[in-house]
C-alpha cells in the first residue's frame, strides 16, 4: 500500500488562512500616541488658530455686552444696551450703506482691470518682464504709504493735480479733492484697486496659465472665433482663480483701513467712512459701543462671503 501523500504546503497554507488564523496580530506599536493619529501633528496649528482667531472673537463679543469706561474700567454688564446705541447713531444706516456700495465697486472694478491685465501680460510682447515687474510696486510698497502719497497728491494747497490742472487750464482754481465725499470717494475707490490689482493679477495669471494649449488648438481647429474661445475655454477654466481673487478682495476691501483713514480719516464728520473707521472712531468714546461695531462688522463679511459663494455655486463644476 502507497503512503498518504503530505500535504501541499500551499494548500495547507489556504486552508489555515481560510479559517482563524492561529499567528498572533501584531499590534501598532506606539501605545497611546500612536491611536491619537495626526492630532500629535496638527495641534501646534490648532492651538495657534485658538489663540490668534478663536480667543480675540469670543473677546470681543464679551466686550460688546460690558460696561467700560474711557479709562478702561470695567463697570458690569451692559446687556445689549451697546447694541442699541450702536444702531442709533446718525451715521449707523449711512456707513453701513457705503460699506457695501464701496466693497462692490472697488472689487467689481479691480476684478475686471486684473483680468484684462492678465490677459496681456499671459501674451508674449516686448518687455514684458519689465512691465510684469513695475505692476508689483504697488503691493510691494505700503499701503499706508501708498495713500499717503496719493493724499499728498490730491493736496489742496501744494499737491500736484492742483498745479498741473492750474498749468493746463482745466480748473480756475485749487481743489479740496479729499474735502467733500463727492470727490473724495472715487479718489479713494481709485487707490483701493490701484493697491488690489498686482494681487488679484497674478492670481488670475496664475490660472490662466494652467490652461493647456492643446484646447486651444482644438477650438482653432474646430473654427472658434476668439471671443468664443474666450468664453467657452478661458473663463470656464479660470474660475477657480477668479473666485480665489474675488473672496479674498471682498475680505480685504470690506476691513480696509489704511486708505480712507490716510485719506480722510472717513471725515469730514463720517461721510467717508465704512464699517472699520467708524469703529476705530467709537472707540474714543465708548470701547464696548466700538466692540459691538466690531461684531457687526464681522457678521456682514461673513454674509458678503456666503452670498457671493452662493450665487457663485463655487462648489459645483460646470
Amino acid at each position: 500500500m502507497k503512503a498518504p501523500p503530505s500535504p501541499d504546503p500551499e494548500t495547507a497554507g489556504s486552508r489555515a488562512r481560510g479559517g482563524r488564523s492561529s499567528r498572533p496580530v501584531r499590534r501598532p506599536r506606539g501605545g497611546g500616541l500612536a491611536r491619537l493619529g495626526p492630532l500629535p501633528w496638527i495641534a501646534p496649528v490648532l492651538l495657534l488658530i485658538l489663540a490668534v482667531v478663536v480667543y480675540p472673537i469670543v473677546e470681543l463679543v464679551r466686550t460688546s455686552f460690558l460696561n467700560i469706561s474711557i479709562a478702561g474700567i470695567i463697570r458690569g454688564s451692559a446687556g445689549t444696551d451697546k447694541y442699541r446705541k450702536l444702531f442709533d447713531e446718525t451715521d449707523f444706516g449711512h456707513v453701513l450703506v457705503w460699506t457695501v456700495l464701496w466693497t462692490v465697486v472697488v472689487v467689481a472694478v479691480t476684478m475686471l482691470l486684473s483680468l484684462g491685465l492678465a490677459q496681456l501680460f499671459n501674451q508674449r510682447f516686448p518687455g514684458r518682464r519689465i512691465t510684469r515687474w513695475a505692476l508689483i510696486a504697488p503691493w510691494a510698497a505700503s499701503v499706508l504709504m501708498t495713500a499717503t502719497g496719493f493724499k499728498w497728491m490730491l493736496n489742496q494747497t501744494a499737491g500736484v493735480l492742483n498745479t498741473v490742472l492750474l498749468d493746463l487750464g482745466l480748473i480756475d482754481k485749487s481743489r479740496d479733492w479729499l474735502g467733500s465725499p463727492g470727490t473724495a470717494w472715487p479718489w479713494m475707490m481709485f487707490v483701493a484697486v490701484f493697491v488690489s490689482l498686482p494681487f488679484t493679477t497674478y492670481t488670475l495669471l496664475a490660472g490662466l496659465q494652467t490652461v493647456p494649449k492643446d484646447v486651444y488648438e482644438a477650438a482653432r481647429i474646430d473654427g472658434a472665433s476668439g471671443w468664443q474661445t474666450y468664453r467657452g475655454i478661458t473663463l470656464p477654466l479660470l474660475r477657480p482663480a477668479f473666485l480665489v481673487g474675488v473672496v479674498i478682495n471682498l475680505i480685504n476691501v470690506f476691513n480696509s483701513f489704511p486708505v480712507i483713514w490716510a485719506m480722510t480719516q472717513g471725515g469730514p464728520g463720517s461721510d467717508t467712512a465704512t464699517t472699520t473707521v467708524f469703529m476705530y472712531k467709537l472707540k474714543e468714546t465708548d470701547i464696548a459701543e466700538s466692540a459691538a461695531m466690531s461684531v457687526v462688522n464681522f457678521a456682514m463679511v461673513v454674509v458678503l462671503v456666503l452670498i457671493f459663494l452662493k450665487v457663485s455655486r463655487w462648489n459645483e463644476e460646470d
